[in-house]
């Protein structure tokens, strides 16, 4: 699959967002190891702390779907350049994809910015950052 079409369907997740107060729709679609696409939309809620954003959405679906290894990640919103992750999902990145995983980052005008997990978080704390004391 393409980047195009892969953001296609992360467009087409944006639609299922419920942002009563930001009005701020994204949509997010991950490629899992398995061939499987699942995808995601933010959810806000009036407790702005138990919101969920699209990308961790997308990614969590998948997790609670069995897959553990995430390809491919897009993210889309009504941006001027391709939408940057929050730090709790370039986080979440890090716990299903790799370091060189593509991460397209884009917006409702056509542009898809490509980039990694590992360029999207340096330096990550991640579960071989775990020892057993």
């Amino acid at each position: 699959m393409n980047k195009e079409d892969l953001m296609a369907e992360a467009i087409s997740a944006r639609e299922n967002a419920y942002v009563p107060y930001s009005h701020f729709k994204v949509g997010a679609a991950a490629i899992a190891a398995s061939g499987e696409h699942f995808h995601g939309a933010n959810i806000e809620n009036a407790s702005f702390g138990i919101t969920m954003c699209a990308e961790r959405n997308a990614i969590f679906a998948a997790a609670c779907a069995g897959e553990r290894k995430i390809t491919a990640l897009a993210v889309v919103a009504d941006t001027d350049g391709g939408v940057s992750p929050c730090g709790a999902c370039r986080q979440a990145m890090t716990e299903f994809m790799s370091a060189n995983t593509p991460v397209f980052l884009g917006n409702l005008h056509g542009v898809i910015e490509e980039t990694t997990v590992g360029a999207l978080l340096p330096g990550a704390f991640n579960k071989e950052d775990m020892h057993n004391a």
